[in-house]
């Protein structure tokens, strides 16, 4: 047997095993959704809490489609200790104040920019205003800093401050 014979066939069969190795790999990959994700990232830890604490958690693993302006755990800094310690314990408003960070579909950014002067109706029932200035988008007051983070259920876009939602008169 010729032994460029031997290594062709050696090499193809090597390649065809990797290839089907890759295609495994790949298909054991499966897209996470909103809750996996913003788990995932790190940045989110006391949105997991609030999410949980509000019995939310079931409902944005669901089929969705979702849009989440999910403000970072830096965000949640921003609101004193007390006032946020209070927020969390009082279910009914937390779980208002975090349906307002969710609208129903899939808004990706290039849909966001087009609503310059707008509002997006919030789960929570109310109107987000959202405003464009050039790069800058703003939700409410809060300012998007990483957009279209897509999963299996919707988009997350990454807010810097957590929106709280008017009080109904």
């Amino acid at each position: 047997m010729n032994n460029s014979f031997l290594r062709r066939n050696l090499v193809s069969t090597f390649l065809a095993l990797f290839v089907v190795v890759l295609s495994a790999s790949a298909q054991d990959k499966k897209p996470m959704n909103i809750i996996e994700t913003a788990t995932a990232a790190g940045t989110f830890k006391t949105l997991a809490t609030a999410l949980t604490e509000a019995g939310l958690v079931e409902t944005l693993n669901g089929a969705g489609p979702f849009t989440v302006f999910a403000p970072t755990d830096a965000a949640f800094a921003k609101i004193p200790k007390e006032k946020l310690d209070a927020l969390i314990k009082d279910k009914e408003a937390l779980k208002k104040v975090l349906l307002y960070h969710v609208v129903s579909g899939k808004v990706m950014a290039k849909d966001v920019v087009g609503m310059n002067g707008k509002t997006a109706k919030t789960v929570q029932g109310s109107e987000a205003a959202i405003k464009v200035d050039g790069a800058v988008v703003m939700v409410d007051a809060a300012k998007v800093e990483k957009t279209d983070i897509e999963c299996s259920n919707g988009v997350i876009h990454v807010i810097d401050s957590v929106m709280m939602p008017a009080e109904k008169k």
